[in-house]
């Protein structure tokens, strides 16, 4: 007998620890995990802080810090919703959503949103995290990508300094560069250990869109004219005119600070948030800025993917949720984000605060590219992983390398894209 409940006991524990999404205690208290990625000190202490402000004003909710990695979110989300261990309030990245809001693992948030909320982001920042109709994440910080120069070596140069109102042309550019290389140093170092996100994105600005979704709401891949001005231009630097370092081409970014640092590259293309390690390890002296990146045929167009919360769908104090970020995301707080991040908002209000338009670090200068923050393209497209990991990360890696040229990685981003694609959207 006293076997048999010692089962029994072990049983309803394991079931109990295993029971995922928010939980009552016996005073009816909620109690909502949430799962944060930041992962700069500054940005995790600012997450902490505004938990505990949460709970020590809301003792009716509380809300329980997880940390989570950007390293391994999709594979470890994906677990925990198949188990019914995820957590109710959910960090992530919009262009990681797609396939969890269509597969029923994120809760439509549509009605839950508070008006101030939805006003304050603007629509374009809402389209990152609408699928089929739905809302499914809240987007709350975003940062495009920008030039990071020697400020030094392009004044002695001569060459002229492009700004927000004036910015670059992609063939001015690449001309810049070339003027810019010599004697074992480069005018651009491009990081492009994953070219993908890098590339698509940076295209918007020359009318790319590569994702093009009929009437029937199919996706086809179309590697178009307005497609090719990023990856030619970056592909002639380092083949033809070798002014792009031909080493970093399979680095990540903070790989190429050293060299940067060291004199090496005139500019790095990096996330705006690449601010923070320059502070903090570049050599005593060393002088540097932020530029746009080029401008094409749409100007400064260019693609983001947000980082989001959303709530899962399996929570079953989903009100209480929205109520939790809707506090995290009230003006002031988005703004101690953003700064712990050194990445921009996305709210109107956030974005007026005098800290985010200082002249100190460049802030101003990612500000003024807000405006023209668009969806990143494979945004809503269902197998957009699959398609970047298989077929566009290796195409692009081959065709920068010079390994093939422009025919053969339009062949295979469209060809082989489209087979992996199809299987999504039977």
């Amino acid at each position: 007998m006293r076997r048999r409940w010692i089962t029994a006991l072990c049983l309803t524990l394991l079931l109990t620890s295993c029971t995922g999404g928010g939980d009552s205690d016996d005073d009816g208290t909620v109690t909502l995990r949430f799962q944060s990625l930041a992962w700069q000190e500054e940005s995790v202490e600012a997450n902490r802080q505004l938990v505990k402000e949460w709970n020590a004003t809301h003792p009716g909710t509380k809300v329980e810090y997880v940390q989570g990695s950007w390293d391994s979110v999709h594979d470890q989300l994906l677990t925990s919703f198949e188990g019914g261990e995820a957590p109710d309030i959910i960090h992530d990245a919009s262009d990681d959503l797609a396939d969890f809001a269509y597969g029923g693992y994120l809760a439509d948030l549509t009605d839950l949103l508070p008006a101030r909320l939805k006003s304050d982001i603007p629509q374009r920042s809402w389209d990152t995290t609408t699928f089929g109709g739905g809302v499914y994440g809240v987007p709350f910080l975003q940062e495009p990508r920008v030039l990071i120069a020697n400020a030094t070596w392009l004044k002695e140069s001569g060459v002229r300094i492009p700004t927000p109102d004036d910015p670059w042309t992609w063939p001015e550019f690449r001309q810049i560069t070339d003027e810019l290389s010599g004697d074992g140093k480069y005018g651009v170092a491009w990081p492009l250990k994953e070219p993908v996100s890098a590339t698509l994105n940076l295209s918007l600005s020359a009318g790319g869109q590569l994702f093009h979704r009929g009437s029937d709401g199919k996706v086809t891949i179309r590697f178009q004219e307005g497609d090719q001005v990023v990856p030619r231009t970056v592909h002639d630097q380092a083949n033809t005119d070798h002014s792009a370092s031909p080493t970093t081409l399979g680095s990540g970014g903070s790989d190429t600070l050293p060299g940067f640092f060291g004199g090496k590259y005139a500019m790095v293309p990096l996330g705006f948030s690449y601010r923070q390690q320059i502070v903090q390890q570049a050599p005593k002296g060393f002088d540097w800025q932020v530029l746009p990146a080029p401008a094409g045929a749409d100007g400064l167009s260019q693609g983001v993917s947000p980082q989001t919360l959303s709530v899962a769908e399996d929570s079953p104090h989903k009100k209480e949720a929205v109520e939790f970020v809707d506090f995290l995301l009230q003006p002031k707080n988005m703004v101690r984000l953003a700064l712990g991040d050194w990445m921009l908002p996305t709210g109107a209000e956030a974005l007026k605060d005098p800290a985010l338009r200082t002249s100190k670090n460049d802030w101003a200068t990612g500000t003024a590219l807000a405006g023209r923050l668009r969806s990143a393209p494979a945004q809503s497209v269902r197998g957009y992983p699959e398609w970047k990991d298989k077929v566009a990360t290796p195409a692009f890696q081959e065709y920068y390398s010079g390994a093939i040229g422009l025919d053969e990685l339009r062949e295979r981003l469209e060809k082989d894209g489209n087979l992996v694609l199809a299987r999504y959207q039977r």
